[in-house]
Order: C-alpha cells, then sequence, then structure tokens
C-alpha cells in the first residue's frame, strides 16, 4: 500500500503542473490575440495610405486638368496636350484602382479580422473557463475523499477504544452488570459507524478515481486540443489574410497595367509634324513676303526712282506701272494702330489681327451665332407646337402665356441676324483684301524658284523705328517686284495679280474626282467624276489642291471632291506663314 504522505505529494504535482499548463497556454493564447490585433492594425494602416495616395493622385490629375475656358480648345488641338490630357485621366483611373485596394483591404481583411477577434476571445475564454473549473471540481472531490478518509480514521480509533474500554469493564469484577452491557453496546455502535465510514470511504475513493481518471485522460486533454485547434486556426486565419493581403493588389494589376498602356500609347500618339502644322495654321497671317530691294543709283539723279519692287510712298502721286503689284503687310508691320499678332483680345472685328488670322476668328464667330440662332428656332419651333397644342386643348395650358416667350425669342433671333450679317460684313472685306487662291499658290511658285536670290536683311533693318518694331506711313504702299514684263491686272481691286513664268511643280501623287466639279472662278480647274489627276499641290488647310492634267492644265479643285494618294516622301509647293 502507497504511503498517504506520498500520495499527497504526488496529486499536489499533478494540480500545481496542470495549473502551470494552463497559465502558458493563458499566456500564448493572450499573444496570439494581440498579433491578430497588431495585423489588423497593419492593415488597416495600409489601407488609410492606399486611400491617402489615391485622395492625392486624383487632387494632382484634377490640379492640372485643363481649365474651361477658351484656351482648353487652343490646347485640344496639340496632340501633346491630348495626350497629357489622357495621361491625367489614366491617373485618375490608377487613383481609383487603389481606391479598390483600400475598399478590399477594409472589407476582405480588416472587418472579417475584428468579428474573428471577437469570436476567438469569446472561445478562449470559454475553454479556460472549462479548464478551471475541471481543476476546482478535481480538487474539491480531492478534500472531500481527505474529509471522509479522515472520518473513517477517526470512527475506526474510536471504536478500537470503545472495544478496548468494554474489555476492561468485562474484565473487572467490581463492575456491575449494567455497566459492563452499556459498554459492550457503546462498542458495538462505535465498530457500526466505523463500518459505516469504511463503506462512506470506500465508495468516495471509488468515484474519486474514476474522476481524476476522467479528468486527467478526457477533460483537461479535450480542453487542450480545444485550446489547440482555436491556436490552429488562429495561425491559419492569419494565414488565408496574409494571401489575401497579396491577392488585393494582384487583382487590380490588370487594370493598373491597362491605365499604363493607356498613358503610352497616348505618349506615342504624339505627332511632333502635325502639332508644328498647327501653331504653323494658328498663326499664319496671310501676308506675302516683301520683294527684293533694287539698287538705286543716285548718282544719275539725285532725286529717288520708284523701283518695281521697293517700298516707297504713295504721297508722291507718281503712275503706278501696270507691272507692280500694291504689296501685302509684313507679319510684323506696326500701324498707329499697332498691329498685333497676339489672338483672344481686341476690338469686336479683330481688326488688329493679321488677314487669316482675322478671317479665322469672324468665321469662327459667325458659326458660334449661328448655332445659337438655330438652338433659337428650335425652341421656337417647340413652343409653338405646345402653342397649338394650348390651343387644340385648352384644359392643357393657356395659349397666351406662351407669347411672352415667343416674343423674347423671336427679338434675340433678329438680333442675333443682325450681329451675323455685321460679321458677315467685315469677313467679306477681309477675303476682299486678302490675295485670291491662285493668286497665292503662284507666287508662292515664283518665290520658291526664286532661291538663287537673297533678299536682304537690311531692307527690314532701315526700316525700324527707335523702338525696335516696324513702321508704316499711313497712306504708304509696299510694292513688291515679281518680274519685269507686264502682265495683266487682276479684277481684285486690293492687289494686282502678277505671275512669272514659273518652273512646272513635280508631281507629288494622284488623284481621283469623287465628284464634278465646273471651275469658274480663276486659278480653279473642272473636272469630271471619276477622272484622274496628278496632285502638284497638297492641301494646306484651305480646302483646296493644286492638280495637273496632261502634264499641262493646272488648277485647283475642292479638297473634298477628290480622294488624294500621295507619294512617300513627296513635297509640295513652299508655304509662307
Amino acid at each position: 500500500m502507497k504511503n498517504p504522505d506520498m500520495v499527497e505529494e504526488t496529486m499536489g504535482k499533478c494540480w500545481s503542473a496542470t495549473k502551470d499548463q494552463f497559465d502558458n497556454l493563458e499566456k500564448h493564447t493572450q499573444w496570439g490575440i494581440e498579433f491578430v490585433e497588431k495585423y489588423t492594425k497593419f492593415v488597416k494602416e495600409r489601407s488609410e495610405i492606399e486611400t491617402s495616395y489615391a485622395k492625392q493622385i486624383r487632387n494632382l490629375s484634377k490640379k492640372y486638368q485643363p481649365k474651361k475656358n477658351s484656351r482648353e480648345d487652343e490646347e485640344s488641338k496639340y496632340s501633346f496636350c491630348r495626350a497629357f490630357l489622357t495621361t491625367l485621366n489614366e491617373l485618375n483611373d490608377y487613383a481609383g484602382q487603389h481606391e479598390v485596394i483600400a475598399e478590399n483591404l477594409t472589407s476582405q481583411i480588416i472587418t472579417e479580422l475584428s468579428r474573428y477577434l471577437q469570436d476567438i476571445k469569446t472561445e478562449r475564454k470559454m475553454h479556460f473557463h472549462d479548464g478551471r473549473k475541471a481543476q476546482q471540481h478535481i480538487e474539491s472531490s480531492w478534500k472531500q475523499l481527505e474529509a471522509c478518509k479522515r472520518r473513517f480514521e477517526r470512527d475506526c480509533k474510536e471504536a478500537d477504544r470503545a472495544q478496548q474500554y468494554f474489555e476492561k469493564m468485562d474484565a473487572d469484577i467490581n463492575v456491575t452488570k449494567a455497566d459492563v452491557e452499556k459498554a459492550r453496546q457503546q462498542a458495538q455502535m462505535r465498530h457500526q459507524m466505523a463500518s459505516d465510514s469504511k463503506g462512506d470511504y470506500s465508495s468516495y475513493l471509488q468515484k474519486f478515481n474514476q474522476e481524476q481518471n476522467d479528468h486527467y485522460y478526457t477533460i483537461i486533454p479535450n480542453i487542450f486540443q480545444k485550446l489547440q485547434d482555436m491556436e490552429e486556426k488562429r495561425i491559419e486565419r492569419i494565414g488565408v489574410c496574409m494571401k489575401t493581403f497579396a491577392d488585393v493588389d494582384r487583382q487590380v494589376l490588370p487594370i493598373v497595367g491597362k491605365c499604363l498602356d493607356g498613358m503610352t500609347k497616348a505618349a506615342e500618339c504624339i505627332e511632333p509634324k502635325d502639332d508644328s502644322k498647327q501653331v504653323v495654321e494658328s498663326y499664319k497671317s496671310g501676308f506675302e513676303p516683301p520683294g527684293e530691294v533694287e539698287f538705286e543709283d543716285y548718282g544719275q539723279a539725285m532725286k529717288r526712282t520708284a523701283s518695281d519692287t521697293s517700298l516707297t510712298n504713295s504721297k508722291e502721286g507718281k503712275e503706278k506701272p501696270v507691272s507692280k503689284t500694291k504689296g501685302k503687310l509684313w507679319p510684323f508691320i506696326k500701324n498707329k494702330n499697332k498691329l498685333s499678332l497676339k489672338l483672344g483680345s481686341g476690338p469686336e472685328d479683330f481688326s488688329h489681327l493679321p488677314p487669316e488670322q482675322r478671317r479665322k476668328k469672324l468665321q469662327g464667330k459667325i458659326d458660334d451665332l449661328n448655332k445659337d440662332i438655330q438652338k433659337d428656332m428650335d425652341q421656337r419651333d417647340a413652343l409653338t407646337k405646345m402653342k397649338d397644342v394650348y390651343v387644340k386643348n385648352p384644359q392643357m395650358g393657356d395659349p397666351a402665356s406662351v407669347d411672352p416667350r415667343l416674343l423674347e425669342i423671336g427679338q434675340n433671333i433678329e438680333k442675333l441676324q443682325l450681329e451675323v450679317q455685321k460679321f458677315e460684313g467685315w469677313l467679306a472685306e477681309v477675303e476682299e483684301r486678302m490675295p485670291s487662291k491662285s493668286d497665292t499658290q503662284r507666287r508662292s511658285g515664283i518665290f520658291e524658284t526664286q532661291n538663287n536670290t537673297t533678299v536682304s536683311n537690311n531692307c527690314a533693318q532701315d526700316r525700324e523705328s527707335p523702338d525696335g518694331s516696324y513702321t508704316e506711313e499711313p497712306n504708304s504702299e509696299t510694292q513688291v517686284k515679281v518680274n519685269t514684263h507686264p502682265v495683266p491686272t487682276s479684277s481684285t481691286p486690293e492687289f494686282d495679280d502678277e505671275f512669272d513664268d514659273e518652273e512646272t511643280l513635280p508631281t507629288i501623287g494622284t488623284c481621283k474626282a469623287l465628284y464634278p466639279f465646273e471651275g469658274h472662278n480663276e486659278g480653279t480647274i473642272s473636272v469630271a467624276e471619276g477622272e484622274l489627276l496628278y496632285v502638284i499641290e497638297e492641301d494646306k488647310g484651305d480646302g483646296w489642291t493644286r492638280v495637273r492634267r496632261n502634264g499641262e492644265e493646272e488648277g485647283y479643285v475642292p479638297t473634298s471632291y477628290v480622294e488624294v494618294f500621295l507619294e512617300t516622301n513627296a513635297k509640295g509647293a513652299m508655304t509662307y506663314i
């Protein structure tokens, strides 16, 4: 039989070890929960960074978006401006993907882990509560077993003393028979109590052993297993969240790639030559270069002779020879009105602009007014129909209620039409003063063939004013000599057309007439539908293409009337801005 002291010592060690294990597990699981909280905080901060980054990117894109003004229309003509706008839009979409990352991190990780933390804390608390309860129960059972054992021990000692007292009384001859009987009954009662205590102790011992066996082999292992499962699930959940953390980024990579591809494609669509042509087209003045300044021989006569190509003053009243042309203003000559090339400022008729720019501005203004007129006319038609409906169905409304608005729209249309007439008058004035298309193109051919002639820069310097700008007398004319042979004058009152025998322009391609064209105006050529012609000068932005038929007849046709096939590396005639 084992020593009771050793048994009690062994039991104490087991209980202490179990308690230590629970303490260790409690600390470890608490550290695991704190790790989940730390990781949740990490993902939350990452989400906030993504949100802040997306906001900054959106603000950056918005900051550099073109403002809603007339300058935006000017910038949209250039491919590099359009590419930059596309880059800003793609950057805005790129910021949106970072917002998606932040939203997915919040919904798929932060929210899930926050909910899981509550569950794991509750589960952990329950498991340790069960463990402490089981430990308290086994300790209580052990104490009850100890109490039964001590009671059995006490009863056994009491029974031994009662038996000894009975035997002593029975052996004593001086003791009465009644005292002996009383001692015997007392001994029997003590023996019965000892027997009952023995039974209780034996029964409770058996029960305790069973409970102890369940405690160490079933209850505690089950609790430890549940804690282990909880810990494994926690670790597994952390792993899933870390994988999701990477997948959230990976999911937006295709769209981010498309955004970057869009930026790259926009950059590849930049056309430097087209942009430079836009600049040429935007600031083309319509002036022609001045002719050569001839040598004036003062040795023969003191009086200055008017040269065919020199800049002279019309106040001299000399008869203008047939072979001379009235010159056009050079782009930077200033008059008393301070001729300016700056667009978007100046008087209403744009008289401060060069002819070509003025013509474009006037035409654009007329187009805008016509759009406004058409808009008002459509509104007037709608109101007229509404009034007719009211007339036919008075219950739907009063026809007279529409009349004030109709009157207002009619007055506005009349006002806009007067504005259109005013701007059309200015446009007609500009077009009369500008050289005709054929005149301009033929002059450009002349200037191209005269590549061996040097125009002296001192010509401009001699006419320079003290402030560094070019000046012109109010009634002066710029005469440009093109050829010394006289040619018939043009019907245009502002300019005299003169042509020299120009070199034959090279063929730069072919074209096919899509529609018939009569070609009544000077410088044009009539074509039949389906006719094939040679292209000798491509459209310079004014809607006309110069063609040749059978190597002899040349002229201009509308670009929209022909389908042009240019040869590779072909060049047209020189164009002056």
